[in-house]
């Protein structure tokens, strides 16, 4: 007998893109017909099936978990049908076929959250990416497009509320207790994008009037108590409508558009047609229990699921690797829509910030992947930040090199060429090289390659001389799986300014940097000059140029491109918190009289100035480092913050007072005050003034909205004053029962900087409020733990274990959550040798682990190699 822990791991699958092949058979009608119960769901499903091409292959539908009772072929009982693996395969004759299956399905046991779940009394789905398997049988591949025929069944009581894709066609009574509703979706759509709801909701009802004149009924569906908190989402509905009739032209389609907010949610939401399903997180919203970014949060994410209508819904994806074709689409669309609804020079810097912290780490580990994908095993494991944040960048790109109204163009092509249809990431950007009359074929690396490209920069220039040489370089890292990469097409915006008057010496040229190295000369330079590169970040790589401290300095208090002059200022902070990691100590006064210059300068945003005068992260500052030693990192960090909040205290304080006892107002000019004000802040708890607890505390307790009072939390809790106790009890207090604001909570302990943090955290997660089924509060404490860098990486490695152990047991009830968890372990090369050393220690427990997930085990097998 072979004992079990002994015993090799068996390996799973590989899906490649390269083995990618047309599906044998079609599914051009769905009818499906649901008895629903939380317990025993009876799901009969009625397919319309046609041969695809010519070969004799039975048909094979893909299946996950449920109970099959029957299968029929042209309404005749079918007697050799077999199950294999979790596939249902059957013999089929001809070309054209009804098969109908019945199935039984338990909601209320799904801890996965895909398929068909239960989440507060209510039932709901998840289909993406392979969830409709788990409801029906069925081909459950992106591109096998279908038009959807629902109707359900339920107890009206308990489920008065039956919602479905596309339009209502019939609704009526039974006689015994039960209601019915019946759905129709017109427009063809993948198996991912089927949605149902059926529960006891609420609806905030509304309108609007597309550009045709067609009238649309809009309605948000909640809990009853929670119906206030739905205004802001959906005005943000009503904007996002309106924004892409303007700027693409998009008008909607269906007679109805609803919006559904669960807590139980393993992503954000979902984009399913006429139907969108919400984390709850993303939907509800009031001063009281919303900060200003769970505001712009929402914003962001109801256009963004609103977008998918068109890129994502109308014209879907062809196969799993082409995800970036929608995802990344997607999310440039928002990120311009967030633009234009208030500052678009915050938006972009947040957006820069979003993706080297989330997405530039990925791309220097051994999670490494293209935009485009070559292979994966478990496709959950693919909706990261490469896919969604790059892959917007790239789009960026493709906009900046065509110009808007060739980009403009060039979408429009794509609409109406893939309408209905399954398409590809090289089909998006044909339509963009016809409609610009460009050739693309270089840029398409950025779809192949992984890993970040580093472009050097040195400007020469001879004192006296009118001309000025900018040399240029670049390099694109090996990444696991590929070496050698080729250079790619980097749209590289730059600009000269004079050291001495501070004035431009030349207009803002588009550089398209496509070879490794290329000059470019600058005329009539009449004094030194300073370069401005990459500015609003045209082009997503790493800069390594020679400019100085002196340089930045000047940037930062003269450039006129708001990207380039906050970038100036967080290299300089960079340059002097990295120096400081490995030489122990550096030299602060720069980035203090550059601060002091932001501070002081009535011109500009308060916003802005927030942002600017923000440290970049410890783990930022890690990632610039070859071997990454917490300690040295935090001791910088806290070092310069300590200074800053000393030498310019009183500008601070002069923050904390601007607009101060103002009512709440969620506008630009509020938001930017809370913002500045919440930084402030910050920098008067660093600097130990012993007036700063109750300074956060006054603050805490006084204010009319949850930016202010979480911003005063966040201040205590990094502290050990009587003031962080009592705040965290009064909060706790006042806001139990609210399952996000509570999330808020075990979030800015996870957070903090304390000596004791790892223990706080292990401790939080014994509180009768934790539970790991949630994947809101799984990601508020342990994910939030994972990238506290500091927290994380203690000494002697209590958080590896303990983060291992709570993956571990969340794996079993949730694979696709606990495998996002992860790759904070997976980067222990970059670490100090005895942390590595814990690090690696760990990955090896899980993958030995019998049993585990196939999403957990890919993560941690692909760390342990990469």
């Amino acid at each position: 007998m072979t004992d079990a822990l002994s015993a090799p791991i068996a390996v799973p699958a590989v899906t490649r893109r390269e083995e990618y092949r047309a599906p044998e058979w079609t599914v051009p009608e769905t009818a499906l017909d649901f008895v629903l119960d939380p317990s025993a769901t009876r799901v009969t499903a009625r397919l319309s099936v046609r041969r695809n091409g010519a070969h004799d292959a039975p048909l094979v539908l893909d299946g996950a978990g449920q109970r099959p009772l029957s299968v029929t072929v042209d309404g005749v009982a079918a007697d050799d049908w077999r199950i294999e693996g979790e596939t249902l395969v059957v013999p089929l004759p001809g070309d054209d076929h009804v098969v109908e299956t019945v199935v039984e399905i338990a909601p209320d046991r799904n801890t996965q959250l895909m398929g068909l779940y239960a989440s507060g009394g209510n039932l709901c789905t998840q289909c993406e990416a392979e969830g409709f398997r788990r409801i029906t049988y069925f081909p459950d591949r992106p591109d096998v497009l279908s038009t959807y025929r629902v109707r359900m069944r339920a107890d009206k009581a308990r489920f008065p509320v039956l919602l479905a894709n596309g339009d209502p066609v019939a609704q009526g009574d039974g006689d015994d207790g039960t209601h019915w509703a019946e759905w129709h979706d017109p427009f063809p759509k993948p198996s991912y994008l089927f949605a149902l709801v059926a529960g006891d909701l609420a609806c905030n009802a509304s309108t609007f009037t597309t550009r045709s004149g067609r009238t649309v009924a809009l309605g948000i569906y909640v809990r009853a108590n929670d119906l206030p908190r739905t205004d802001h989402a959906m005005h943000a509905l009503k904007l996002s409508m309106a924004w892409d009739e303007k700027v693409y032209g998009r008008e909607y389609d269906l007679d109805v558009f609803n919006i559904v907010a669960v807590d139980d949610f393993n992503f954000g939401a979902m984009e399913n047609k006429g139907l969108n399903i919400f984390n709850s997180r993303y939907i509800l919203a009031d001063p009281d229990t919303a900060t200003d970014y769970d505001y712009d949060a929402i914003a962001a994410v109801v256009a963004h699921e609103y977008f998918h209508n068109w890129s994502g819904n109308r014209v879907t994806c062809r196969d799993w690797f082409q995800l970036s074709l929608k995802e990344g689409f997607t999310v440039y669309r928002d990120q311009q829509f967030s633009a234009d609804q208030g500052s678009a020079a915050v938006k972009r810097i947040e957006d820069v910030r979003s993706l080297r912290a989330a997405q530039f780490p990925e791309d220097a580990g051994p999670l490494a992947h293209p935009v485009r994908p070559e292979s994966y095993i478990e496709i959950g494991n693919f909706y990261t930040a490469t896919i969604y944040n790059k892959g917007a960048e790239l789009i960026r790109m493709l906009s900046t090199i065509l110009g808007p109204d060739a980009f403009r163009a060039g979408s429009d092509l794509y609409f109406a060429r893939f309408d209905g249809t399954a398409a590809t990431c090289e089909d998006f950007v044909a339509c963009m090289e016809e409609a610009g009359g460009v050739d693309l074929t270089q840029f398409r690396r950025w779809y192949a390659q992984a890993g970040t490209p580093r472009v050097s920069a040195t400007l020469d220039h001879q004192a006296g001389s009118a001309r000025a040489t900018l040399n240029l370089g670049q390099k694109v890292p090996d990444t696991p799986g590929q070496t050698g990469k080729a250079p790619q097409v980097l749209p590289l915006k730059v600009r000269l300014f004079g050291a001495e008057t501070g004035r431009p010496l030349s207009d803002e040229q588009l550089v398209l940097l496509t070879e490794p190295s290329m000059r470019v000369t600058f005329e009539t330079v009449t004094e030194r000059p300073v370069v401005s590169l990459n500015r609003g970040f045209s082009a997503p790589v790493v800069i390594e140029s020679d400019r100085s401290a002196a340089d930045l300095a000047f940037l930062a208090r003269h450039d006129d491109d708001p990207f380039a002059r906050y970038e100036a200022m967080q290299q300089l902070m960079l340059d002097t918190l990295v120096a400081a990691a490995v030489e122990g100590a550096a030299d602060h006064e720069g980035v203090i009289a550059a601060v002091a210059d932001t501070l002081d300068d009535p011109g500009l945003d308060p916003a802005f100035v927030a942002e600017a005068v923000l440290l970049p992260s410890e783990a930022f500052v890690g990632d610039q480092l070859s071997v990454v030693d917490p300690d040295a990192v935090f001791r910088a960090r806290e070092s310069l913050r300590r200074d800053l909040g000393r030498r310019l205290e009183d500008r601070w304080r002069l923050s904390l007072t601007a607009e101060a006892g103002a009512p709440y107002a969620y506008t630009p000019q509020a938001k930017g005050a809370r913002r500045l004000r919440n930084v402030a802040l910050g920098y008067v708890a660093a600097s130990q003034a012993v007036d700063a607890a109750a300074l956060a505390y006054a603050q805490f307790a006084g204010a009319d909205n949850m930016t202010d009072r979480q911003g005063a939390l966040t201040a205590l809790v990094g502290g050990t004053s009587d003031e962080r106790e009592t705040a965290l009890d009064v909060f706790y207090n006042r806001y139990a029962g609210n399952g996000l604001v509570l999330d808020k909570w075990f979030q800015t302990q996870a957070l903090s900087s304390r000596d004791d943090t790892a223990a706080l955290v292990a401790q939080l997660a014994r509180h009768p409020d934790f539970s790991l089924a949630n994947p809101n509060r799984a990601r508020a404490l342990v994910g939030a733990f994972g990238v506290n860098q500091r927290a994380f990486h203690v000494a002697g490695g209590a958080g590896y274990r303990w983060l291992v152990d709570q993956l571990l047991a969340l794996d079993a009830l949730n694979p696709q959550t606990a495998a996002k968890l992860l790759p904070p372990l997976g980067r222990w090369r970059r670490f100090t040798p005895d942390r590595a050393a814990l690090m690696r220690a760990e990955l090896e427990r899980i993958v030995a682990r019998p049993g585990i997930s196939k999403d957990l085990f890919e993560q941690a097998s692909k760390s342990l190699e990469g």
